[in-house]
């Protein structure tokens, strides 16, 4: 049977775009105003971070999103030292895309958020739903799920507002794309272009970067990044399904606004 442009796709990240955990996938926004990260600045942050432990309670757990499960990122996260783009300004983007805190935080902690579907009721059941196209029309419908990776991360100081500062001007700067190194994976983005943002938190910062793939199509992954007083929210979401249909999606607005209440 000839290999599918999707089954392409899917491979493709495996190797270049993605390295955490997110890639499980395969077998299972422009700011508040749309000012780039401008948003309020009336919230003074702390001068004392969370602690990691803190954290911990803070971020989003099993059962506290309706339609999504809440569990550990499998793998672990790469250090800062190995996520690294060709281009240093373009740092930010590729470290918050890895599953990695924007900035020099005190204190971090991080939850995959993976949407939650009913079992298809037409699955291919014979070499002739094969023929016809419903096995792969089947895969991409189990693959159209949105995961995300949640990291909640505390600073000293201004570091929270310096954090989301980095992500804001390197959205800017790094707009024409941008290749690097994720942990000994290489990733090329073509394009990095600002997103309306949840407008949750203090101020806030979202954009997607999109790789574009061998059969023409392109693979979009798109991030938002939320400051809370001296803690920023991370959300980096991939929805491998939609990629291969071409299917717009976003950053779950539920999860989000869940997150964003235990914050309050």
């Amino acid at each position: 049977m000839k290999r599918s442009p999707g089954v392409r796709l899917c491979a493709t990240l495996a190797v270049s775009a993605l390295s955490l955990a997110l890639v499980t996938g395969c077998s299972a926004g422009g700011s508040k105003d749309s000012g780039g990260g401008k948003g309020t600045a009336a919230a003074k942050p702390a001068a004392k971070a969370l602690s990691a432990a803190e954290l911990k309670r803070l971020i989003l757990a099993q059962g506290e999103v309706p339609g999504y499960k809440v569990e550990p990122v499998q793998g672990g996260t790469p250090a800062r030292s190995k996520v690294k783009a060709a281009d240093a300004q373009c740092d930010p983007l590729l470290r918050v895309m890895t599953g990695i805190a924007p900035g020099d935080p005190a204190a971090e902690t991080n939850r995959m958020v993976q949407q939650v579907k009913k079992a298809p009721t037409d699955k291919a059941t014979s070499m002739d739903d094969l023929a016809d196209g419903k096995f792969e029309d089947s895969l991409k419908d189990s693959m159209d799920i949105d995961t995300t990776v949640v990291v909640l991360s505390s600073y000293d100081g201004d570091g929270a507002q310096q954090a989301l500062r980095s992500v804001s001007g390197a959205t800017k700067a790094c707009a024409g794309g941008f290749t690097g190194d994720q942990a000994g994976d290489k990733a090329k983005f073509t394009k990095v272009a600002e997103e309306k943002s949840s407008d949750t938190g203090d101020e806030s910062v979202a954009f997607a970067a999109t790789s574009d793939m061998e059969d023409g199509d392109t693979a979009p992954v798109h991030v938002e990044v939320v400051r809370h007083g001296n803690n920023v929210a991370t959300y980096m979401t991939v929805n491998l399904g939609a990629m291969m249909t071409q299917k717009a999606y976003s950053v779950p607005a539920a999860v989000v606004k869940a997150q964003a209440t235990k914050l309050k």
